[in-house]
């Protein structure tokens, strides 16, 4: 079994915002997968489903995000699970916009949810790091993080998610690069060569009509007419 945990903050009043794109993901995930319903237990919302053989605890702490680790940690404790079966999905400033990357441990590089973790269950649990971008500077983070996506972000911001949800059952089964290939499917698809073989393809048979010399007509004339010719 493992725990995959959505940080984000409780209300209509955060749920667009950049903090709460962890538990967009999971959103995301529960809808396209046939998870149960999300109902109350741990100090937030949980659903369950499975990826195969592997049943999978979608968990979105409502304690806001301070406090993200004491939800975590009673969940973790209720199903007898190791922090190594925690995976933690959470808005990154450090990666551009739309950018996924996947992290096993390490330290919470002062984003508040991750330091509310780090003090319930440890260090040791996995963290989906899904890009938001940086004000520019440190004093505009806590406000940054605070507002919601822009118009201009939905494109993309509707890639992730959707990638995310795709690379699922990959991550639930430990392969990290088959999930990001997933992701990256959707937020940077190979550009398609159809196209452009195509207008190769005319071009080079305009070139062979243009190069190809012109048939001489078979000449009628009769020996007569060309010996006249001849001397015209």
């Amino acid at each position: 079994m493992q725990l995959w945990v959505g940080l984000g903050n409780p209300g209509a009043k955060y749920a667009k915002n950049r903090h709460n794109i962890g538990w967009m993901a999971l959103d995301r995930i529960a809808e396209d997968h046939g998870f149960a319903p999300f109902r109350a237990k741990f100090q937030g919302s949980l659903s369950e489903g499975k990826f195969g053989s592997e049943k999978v605890m979608l968990l979105k702490p409502e304690t806001f995000m301070n406090l993200s680790g004491q939800s975590v940690g009673e969940a973790m404790r209720f199903y007898k699970l190791d922090s190594t079966d925690v995976t933690v999905f959470h808005d990154e400033i450090d990666l551009a916009p739309a950018k996924v990357r996947v992290k096993a441990g390490g330290g919470h590089a002062g984003h508040n949810g991750l330091r509310s973790i780090h003090q319930h269950i440890g260090p040791h649990y996995d963290r989906v790091r899904l890009g938001v971008g940086h004000p520019g500077h440190k004093d505009r983070v806590p406000g940054y993080v605070l507002s919601d996506f822009a118009k201009a972000d939905q494109d993309w911001l509707d890639d992730v998610l959707r990638g995310v949800s795709d690379g699922a059952p990959r991550l639930a089964e430990g392969d990290g690069g088959k999930f990001l290939n997933a992701v990256a499917l959707r937020t940077a698809p190979p550009r398609s060569s159809t196209s452009a073989s195509k207008k190769d393809s005319s071009k080079e048979a305009g070139k062979a009509v243009e190069e190809q010399p012109n048939e001489t007509a078979p000449d009628a004339r009769s020996p007569l007419q060309k010996l006249v010719d001849k001397f015209r």
